[in-house]
């Protein structure tokens, strides 16, 4: 199970990518297209054309990371189908992972302390 930091910048690559490429195509890929670099220490999140399949390329201080995830019954929860990316949080990351609507995580709502008399 990957567990992302709740400090990392993930962004979703929101078109279907060709799944042939590797890690290295893929952190291409997002540097030249889409204006993220794994290199620089954000997670770019790619689907496939079925949506059963993603591909997660990050740099994690040492090398680069694929890491690559197929659900066997339903496919994963994505975004719609736009030109760019989205951004989404390690909590809908990992709601995303595990098969889950990630739509519905939210960041809680923390209301503004009140002026103290």
């Amino acid at each position: 199970m990957l567990t992302p930091p709740a400090s990392l910048t993930i962004y979703v690559a929101t078109q279907p990518v060709d799944f042939r490429k590797g890690a290295e195509g893929l952190a291409l890929l997002a540097k030249e297209t889409l204006g993220h670099d794994p290199m620089e220490g954000v997670a770019v999140v790619f689907r496939a054309k079925r949506a059963d399949r993603v591909k997660i390329v990050v740099w994690d201080g040492s090398g680069l990371v694929m890491y690559w995830k197929r659900l066997d019954s339903n496919g994963f929860k994505w975004p719609p189908i736009v030109a760019g990316v989205m951004r989404m949080n390690a909590a809908q990351l990992s709601a995303l992972l595990a098969g889950m609507d990630w739509t519905r995580m939210h960041v809680p709502r923390i209301p503004q302390p009140k002026a103290l008399a």
